[in-house]
């Protein structure tokens, strides 16, 4: 049910006292993310999950069923719409770090850039996007790309880009793309000067910031209070406004450029783990809230994961592979799931509070002894320990850093020292304990890499391979990872021995359904012995609707 107890209309003659009507557009009651208004006001696109993949759809905003616009494999996400709206701009999860294109109406995909939050220019003849913390402008084919500015490498990546109406300016929005907390830091580029001012700070996703008034203020969801409502923030003022009060969740606040009102997305989310058994083929669902980033033990006795059971709120819990015990280890408002020590009686973790570094923990697996270890300052990915159990690799996200950073610090809390920069996350280490394997997920270092700890070197064994996620098999001889597809997902072994690939590579088991690799974290975990795979089931139900002036 959706209710509002008072709507700011923003500036001029609509005061924040005049009452506001709520319109339900869509009967849709299934998720609905990254939704972006065409500049006529007319049509919404969005992102949907069909049989585990994010597919893009669009409806219009007088009402009617959506219109699915794609259907291949890979994780999507809607970026814009074009100047003209005859075509829509999305990117991939993982892979290339690509944008494409696909016509509003349905056809087929083009590629259009490399890079990430794409926008097109005012006069629609041109595109800008970003790649890290570089602004490039191309023409709206993609060709002719022109780098536009570098931003001061102590920033994080741009998330997101809004021109201004004059044409002579962009507002970057940059925030870290591991944490889960809403804030992002707003810069004005001023493209005649090659100038970037310093806005200040923003609470919200920066990916879902738009233009409320253009040029003058900003609108989007924020989660306060354990509630997600629509907050509008003036760039000049510095100044944050409350726009929508009630039980919410609302998110994705989209003004029509007609002056109607704001479209938004009212709904819930859902999602559970389910256990697939790999012989038998049954799947049994062992954990609910919104379950997601399962890190199986290597013996496959117990599973670690992180359920939302309230907006703003993330808990960590240890269960058996079938849900069985279930330990309730910690709780922050964002955590995220690190790996089990190779004997399987701890486990690590990172969690995160607003406006504090990531603290980086290790626990017993029934709870006790929780410990804090140094950390790096960092955003944190992920860590795992040493064959030895007497160190601790953790992936970090460092301000001024080209990519993810890999550190080293004692288990038992020491001083970190930086092992090796840009050579992806770290997922395993060799049963000798001298190697990591590592993987690029996106861009073009993408692909499986081994990191030689004693020489500190990053060797590329798989270039090109998309996945989320490396588990070393039993005997060390091998290691083995996911590669989805529309239908099903296939989980290949490669041998692998001493530093080198010692083999060809084989498909080792087939997964008869598809379900998303990445779902707020990693979306899936299996056993080494390809036993058992543990994935998220995406859920939730959610509708467009139209604040409006009565």
């Amino acid at each position: 049910m959706v209710a509002f107890a008072a709507y700011h209309f923003g500036i001029g003659s609509r005061a924040p006292s005049e009452p506001a009507k709520i319109t339900q557009i869509s009967r849709w009651d299934k998720p609905i993310e990254s939704a972006r208004l065409s500049p006529d006001g007319h049509t919404v696109v969005f992102n949907s999950t069909v049989a585990g993949v994010q597919q893009l759809f669009v409806m219009l905003t007088s009402g009617g069923e959506p219109l699915q616009l794609t259907t291949d494999e890979g994780d999507k996400t809607a970026d814009n719409f074009s100047a003209d709206g005859t075509e829509i701009y999305y990117e991939t999860f993982l892979g290339r770090n690509e944008v494409w294109s696909v016509p509003t109406l349905g056809g087929r995909p083009r590629r259009v850039v490399e890079g990430h939050a794409l926008a097109p220019s005012v006069d629609g003849a041109s595109v800008f996007y970003a790649r890290l913390r570089d602004i490039f402008r191309s023409d709206r084919s993609g060709l002719n790309e022109k780098l536009v500015y570098t931003l001061d490498p102590k920033t994080f990546v741009t998330r997101r880009i809004l021109p201004y109406p004059d044409g002579n300016r962009l507002l970057l929005l940059t925030g870290d793309t591991v944490s889960s907390i809403e804030n992002t830091s707003a810069l004005e580029l001023d493209l005649s000067k090659q100038s970037a001012a310093d806005l200040g700070q923003i609470p919200a996703d920066p990916a879902n910031v738009v233009w409320d008034e253009p040029g003058k203020s900003v609108i989007f969801g924020r989660t306060s209070n354990g509630l997600k409502t629509i907050w509008q923030y003036s760039l000049k003022e510095k100044k944050l406004t409350q726009v929508t009060f009630g039980p919410g969740p609302d998110d994705l606040p989209m003004p029509d450029p007609t002056g109607k009102g704001i479209y938004f997305v009212n709904g819930k989310s859902s999602g559970v783990l389910t256990n697939y058994n790999t012989r038998s083929k049954e799947s049994t669902d062992i954990a609910s809230q919104n379950a997601t980033q399962p890190v199986i033990s290597r013996d496959a006795k117990r599973v670690a994961y992180i359920t939302s059971p309230a907006q703003g709120r993330n808990e960590l819990w240890v269960a058996g592979l079938d849900g069985s015990n279930r330990v309730k280890i910690a709780a922050a408002t964002a955590i995220a799931t690190g790996f089990w020590s190779p004997d399987g009686s701890r486990l690590l973790f990172a969690a995160e509070e607003p406006g504090a570094a990531d603290k980086l923990y290790s626990v017993n697996a029934d709870g006790t002894n929780l410990h804090q270890l140094q950390g790096t300052g960092g955003s944190i990915q992920a860590a795992l320990f040493s064959e030895d159990q007497k160190s601790v690799f953790v992936n970090s996200l460092d301000k001024g850093s080209p990519g993810l950073n890999i550190w080293k610090e004692s288990s038992e809390g020491s001083a970190p020292e930086k092992l090796l920069e840009n050579c992806g996350i770290a997922f395993e280490t060799s049963t000798d304990g001298k190697y990591l394997l590592t993987l690029v997920g996106a861009g073009s270092r993408l692909g499986i890499y081994e990191v030689s700890i004693p020489d500190k070197t990053c060797t590329a064994l798989l270039p090109g391979v998309v996945t989320f996620g490396i588990v070393m098999s039993p005997d060390g001889k091998s290691f083995l990872y996911a590669v989805p597809s529309e239908r099903d997902v296939s989980i290949h072994r490669q041998l692998w021995r001493d530093g080198q690939l010692a083999g060809p590579n084989q498909v080792a088991l087939r997964i008869p359904f598809a379900f998303p690799l990445l779902a707020g974290g990693n979306g899936y975990d299996f056993a080494r012995d390809l036993s058992t795979v543990i994935y998220a089931r995406v859920g939730g139900h959610a509708d467009l609707y139209l604040l409006s002036q009565k």
